[in-house]
């Protein structure tokens, strides 16, 4: 019995480069083929957002004088090779997958049209969204928000390099105390940095949860999907979950 059946997974461009200092890794982006191949085979529809920090970030780059807006669209390319490489891997291992773009880029990609992504998921397919929102000033935090609430998924799974959220950063602090629950609420008052803050507001107004994990666990995506408790879930007090119809 699958906890959750539809999820959008959010994965930094950092995860993308392992342990190098740039780039892509083609090790990890295996393993995290691998990882997906498991989820998808379980019956899992499953949708990706994937960053770019691994070739620029646009915040970065705009404080070095690029200017921000033209800053943040060479953030929003990187995401693009990200989401080409993550594709490359998973149609190795026999995964349908389309990638979406918010920019329009028909040689590479499909545009982004919230219809054709459900029917995607439905059929099987794994979606990876790139170029974030498609807009400056955005993150691809908000847009695996926002992406999540338009597919209906269950829950976001935000993949990072620690097994949950912590009240410090664990690898400086040893006193770090690791939280199994939190809100919505105190994520925001405590500044927890899992997710930019317009992206946990847009997930309370929604009550949609997200599991915070560590990628490099092997298993942690099916363990989550089956129900386990595995790194930090951020909800509502309630912990009730709406669903929207698809209109």
């Amino acid at each position: 019995m699958l906890k959750y059946k539809r999820i959008l997974l959010k994965i930094s461009g950092e995860a993308m480069m392992g342990d190098m200092a740039y780039g892509v890794d083609p090790s990890t982006v295996d393993f995290i083929a691998r990882e997906i191949k498991v989820a998808v085979t379980i019956g899992v529809e499953l949708a990706i957002v994937i960053g770019g920090g691994n070739i620029f970030r646009g915040v970065e780059a705009s404080l070095k004088g690029i200017e921000r807006t033209s800053a943040d669209y060479m953030g929003m390319l990187a995401t693009v090779i990200n989401a080409l490489a993550l594709q490359n891997y998973l149609e190795k291992y026999n995964i349908p997958t389309r990638v979406q773009s918010a920019i329009e880029m028909k040689e590479l990609a499909e545009p982004y049209i919230r219809r054709k992504a459900m029917r995607h998921l439905e059929k099987g397919r794994t979606v990876i969204f790139a170029a974030g929102t498609g807009n400056p000033y955005f993150t691809t935090d908000t847009a695996a928000s926002l992406r999540a609430m338009e597919i209906n998924a269950d829950v976001i799974l935000k993949a990072t390099k620690v097994d949950g959220i912590y009240s410090s950063d664990p690898m400086k602090d040893p006193s770090a105390k690791k939280y199994h629950t939190v809100t919505y609420i105190d994520v925001l008052k405590q500044g927890l940095s899992i997710m930019d803050s317009t992206a946990i507001s847009l997930c309370m107004d929604n009550n949609l949860p997200i599991v915070v994990f560590n990628l490099r666990d092997k298993g942690n995506i099916r363990k989550i999907i089956e129900g386990k408790k595995i790194g930090t879930l951020v909800r509502g007090k309630d912990g009730t979950r709406v669903k929207k119809k698809d209109h």
